[in-house]
């Protein structure tokens, strides 16, 4: 995993701030469901001077894509008030659904509860908590016309750590990703699988993406 200065990328990664090293090593070490994929991507340049970026998709056996989304460490020594803390994580998952789901107007209801039962499961308590559900309904016409409808969710949240341990809160957006992909929990006593290769270190380069 990598982390630099934001607007200096000569800075060597190995000067990142103590808290920040001991987040990184937090979610190297940490094992996740053999369906989750992870890779990581540029993070943002202007929220924080250190940041962590990862992509993930959750796939089933036969290859089939199910969900993707982001997960972004932010880390500002000084402190932000609006995240009442040093550090914010950052979280984005997408899934498509059946379209029968369009007209439940409990859909976003759920989809946030999906949200603070993963972190309550972790054991995981955020700060300042807070977050979006979006879903768009997709009609095809012409012709696209046989192509079934389809619902499109969204789900985006945000929450401050008490401490480095955010190897827990990877665990959470990929258990997200993994509920909204309708993927079915762990049995208890299965041990989840090394997930692919943790991020290395390096400079932020885009406002949009979340991460190192």
């Amino acid at each position: 995993m990598t982390g630099d200065r934001t607007g200096d990328p000569r800075q060597d990664p190995r000067q990142a701030p103590a808290p920040f090293a001991a987040a990184l090593a937090s979610l190297r070490e940490r094992r996740l469901r053999g369906e989750v994929h992870l890779a990581e991507i540029p993070g943002p340049t202007r929220i924080a001077p250190w940041s962590v970026a990862l992509e993930g998709e959750v796939a089933e056996p036969d290859g089939e894509e199910v969900a993707t989304g982001r997960f972004v460490v932010l880390h500002d020594p000084d402190g932000q008030e609006t995240w009442q803390g040093t550090f914010r994580v950052v979280t984005l998952v997408r899934a498509t659904l059946e379209p029968e789901l369009a007209a439940d107007p409990l859909l976003a209801d759920v989809a946030w509860t999906w949200v603070t039962e993963a972190l309550g499961a972790a054991g995981v308590e955020p700060v300042a908590l807070g977050g979006t559900v979006t879903r768009v309904l997709s009609q095809s016409f012409g012709a696209l016309g046989a192509t079934p409808d389809a619902v499109d969710l969204e789900i985006r949240a945000s929450w401050t750590p008490t401490d480095t341990e955010l190897g827990a809160h990877l665990a959470v957006w990929a258990d997200l990703m993994a509920t909204a992909g309708g993927l079915p929990p762990l049995p208890d006593g299965v041990t989840a699988l090394p997930s692919r290769p943790a991020p290395r270190t390096r400079p932020s380069s885009r406002p949009h993406t979340v991460g190192p």
